[in-house]
């Protein structure tokens, strides 16, 4: 006798706020892969729309706000929602509906991947849009994963990364520090290191070897599969551990389908042994 489909285990479902990129190398399809890969399900919410390619992002087309509140909404309503997973918030309005969805569903697990600017170059928030993230989201989130230019553009009043993110994470989240892209004057090594700082704890530090190339859509894999462990019920600290192993595989085994960045493979069973 067939087991019965009800009695199955229900994948924890991750609601994820982000713009959809046509070569699913980041943005919604990047989260929907890498939430599935790790056991959860995907319920996908546009911020906003995208002309890009593998070489840089050409125009951001943000959504209605009334659109996103109403989807995402309607959606959770519907399918019980275990952490939220926020990415491109490409405009003030997106931003005020992302805040009205969560002052609805306060405690859910949050991680916030502060998108500011295309893998290619382009710009995709302005300052006054970054100042309201800072001030507004961030103390909500349970964890932000910003690199460290984007660190430097959150707590820019500091001058070194461990101020930056302890001035960040008195205001609320963990910050992961993910270490893949140097600041303007510096050069690559050949070890990338991320950094895990929290309120009153010693930072954790992870050191993994640099892989050669460029890669689009790094930050959203590692912070969609850091949600989604969280929403298993993982630990802060092993979340971060799996999702940045995960991260690296994916890039590990990267594709070339473009000109531009290499896409990451984030489907484990198609990886190369």
């Amino acid at each position: 006798m067939s087991r019965s489909f009800d009695s199955r285990p229900r994948p924890p479902a991750v609601l994820v706020f982000a713009g959809l990129d046509p070569s699913n190398g980041a943005g919604l399809g990047a989260d929907l892969e890498a939430i599935r890969a790790g056991g959860g399900w995907a319920l996908s919410v546009p911020t906003a729309l995208t002309v890009q390619d593998t070489h840089d992002v050409a125009r951001v087309v943000p959504v209605d706000p009334g659109y996103l509140l109403e989807a995402a909404l309607r959606i959770s309503a519907d399918v019980p929602v275990a952490a939220v997973k926020v990415g491109l918030l490409s405009s003030l309005g997106t931003l005020e509906a992302l805040l009205s969805f969560l002052d609805l569903h306060p405690g859910l697990p949050l991680v916030v991947d502060p998108v500011f600017k295309a893998g290619g170059g382009s710009e995709l928030s302005g300052q006054a849009l970054i100042a309201a993230c800072r001030r507004r989201l961030l103390p909500r989130a349970t964890i932000t994963t910003p690199n460290r230019c984007e660190l430097a553009r959150l707590a820019g009043e500091y001058d070194d990364d461990v101020s930056r993110a302890m001035a960040l994470c008195a205001e609320g989240p963990a910050v992961l520090v993910t270490g893949t892209d140097p600041l303007p004057g510096e050069t690559a090594g050949e070890t990338i290191e991320h950094v895990l700082h929290r309120a009153g704890s010693f930072p954790l530090r992870w050191q993994w070897p640099r892989l050669p190339g460029r890669y689009h859509g790094s930050g959203c894999t590692l912070a969609s599969r850091l949600a989604v462990a969280l929403a298993t019920g993982e630990s802060l600290e092993r979340a971060c551990e799996i999702a940045q192993r995960f991260t690296w595989d994916a890039l590990a085994a990267s594709h070339a389908l473009g000109g531009g960045q290499r896409l990451p493979e984030r489907w484990p069973a198609r990886r190369a042994p």
